[in-house]
């Protein structure tokens, strides 16, 4: 297998055809089974470098079954670490050169390494686990998609990916897989380390499908219901992928004084609506511990709690603190609202049987 280094030209032919596909949808879907067989299909019948990124194999302390999740705050703090590694990849395969490691996080980049070298995108590392990693000849020598396989349930991970797109002038699309909630459910069921069925359920209620009509980033989006590897559904994939390729996201400088004054509109909105949505998750936690029968002595200090947890997350959010929440260049509410549920419910957990 040849390193990039040894392609004569390889930076001079134009620029390569490259794309990011976001796998989406609920656990046991069948994301990675699309995901696998669509990356041999690719590389065999059209000579396409693909690379299969499955969160769930890449990130360390991820295991699927654990049912003990890191908290939100670290659970996006991985995510957009793993992002940062995709970024460098992408880098490197623009530039032809080799790929050198970040100055942390040797764990996450351990095992993304491992996955690019085992779709046959870097050569095998050198004694020095710091050295520079060569790409393959297949990185840069032709077009190159990446597929990455994770539940993206809120709108705002896919963005996070459609953003490195247009950063880097990359193709990029979606594939969405309907599948209905029972039959995840039962699929989770048989796996050697399932999910708690409640994780999934949870999920589904909070899962926003892609919608071109009202965010046109979307528009490269594909819903595929029944068998995903059925003619009609591999001619229909195949035809998404190739726009993509065909089509990369212009990235458009954007008037940084523009950009402030929207970010702080945009902060004091997310503002006001964090505060009328955890309001109402207080309120009915507080109904929900009454039907339980709490007493009045716990219900008053459960109402404590909460609204002191609230308060301090309106802080946050006022202050860019980072008590509870962790803040990059944007804040969603929906992350917001994650983060809040899960500090709820573990003072939930000291007053009434089970978390809401």
């Amino acid at each position: 297998m040849k390193a990039a280094a040894d392609v004569r030209g390889a930076g001079s032919q134009g620029p390569r055809k490259r794309a990011l596909c976001v796998l989406c949808g609920l656990p046991a879907a069948g994301k990675s089974t699309l995901a696998r067989a669509l990356g041999q299909r690719l590389r065999r019948e059209r000579g396409w470098a693909v690379g299969v990124v499955s969160y769930d194999d890449v990130m360390p302390g991820f295991p699927a079954g654990a049912g003990a999740q890191p908290s939100p705050p670290r659970w996006r703090s991985l995510r957009r670490e793993l992002l940062g590694h995709l970024e460098r990849f992408l880098g490197a395969v623009a530039g032809g050169r080799p790929l050198s490691a970040p100055a942390d996080g040797a764990a996450l980049w351990a095992a993304f390494a491992a996955c690019l070298e085992a779709q046959g995108l870097l050569l095998p590392a050198a004694p020095d686990a710091q050295a520079p990693r060569p790409l393959t000849e297949s990185a840069v020598a032709g077009p190159l998609l990446l597929l990455l396989d994770d539940n993206f349930y809120y709108r705002s991970m896919r963005y996070e990916v459609y953003q490195l797109a247009r950063k880097h002038a990359l193709g990029f699309c979606q594939l969405f897989l309907d599948c209905p909630l029972e039959t995840c459910l039962r699929r989770n069921g048989r796996r050697p380390q399932a999910l708690p069925s409640e994780t999934i359920r949870l999920m589904e209620t909070r899962l926003e499908r892609p919608d071109p009509g009202n965010h046109a980033w979307e528009r490269r989006s594909l819903t595929v219901e029944g068998p995903a590897c059925s003619a009609e559904a591999s001619l229909e994939v195949t035809d998404l992928l190739l726009t993509a390729l065909e089509n990369p996201v212009k990235y458009v400088e954007e008037n940084m004084e523009q950009k402030e004054a929207d970010r702080i509109i945009c902060s004091a909105n997310v503002l006001h609506r964090a505060d009328q949505t955890l309001r109402r998750i207080v309120s009915l936690t507080m109904k929900e511990a009454k039907d339980e029968q709490v007493l009045p002595s716990s219900m008053k200090l459960l109402a404590e709690e909460l609204n002191k947890l609230k308060a301090e997350f309106l802080e946050d959010l006022r202050q860019g603190n980072k008590k509870y929440l962790c803040f990059h260049q944007t804040t969603d509410l929906s992350d917001v609202i994650s983060d809040f549920h899960y500090e709820k419910d573990n003072i939930v957990q000291k007053y009434f049987s089970k978390p809401h």
